[in-house]
């Protein structure tokens, strides 16, 4: 992930705080939920995608599913970003981990 993105992400947040109506401690919690919102649209873009419902048929393409897998990125990036100001070294930290158990 590069600077950029969390650079932009910061700005999010910001923006965010500065148009909010909640405590910050409830804008924490609901920025980690939200994370759990974006996940449920990227599964029903999936089940779209194969119509697996047949009221509704095929209502999706992978170009949505891709869409909505972004959101679940960003937001997850929003939520840590809340959580820490280290967010970006937090999770440069936890990839390094994961690489380094996963790929050796």
């Amino acid at each position: 992930m590069d600077q950029n993105a969390w650079d932009t992400v910061g700005s999010l947040v910001a923006w965010l705080d500065e148009n909010s109506p909640l405590t910050p401690d409830a804008d924490r919690l609901l920025r980690i939920m939200k994370i759990g919102e974006e996940v449920g649209e990227t599964n029903q873009a999936v089940i779209g995608v194969l119509g697996q419902n047949p009221r509704k048929g095929f209502t999706h393409t992978w170009e949505d599913v891709h869409a909505e897998l972004s959101d679940v990125i960003l937001t997850a990036m929003v939520a840590l970003s809340t959580l820490t100001p280290d967010a970006a070294k937090v999770f440069q930290s936890h990839l390094d981990r994961v690489a380094e158990r996963s790929l050796a």
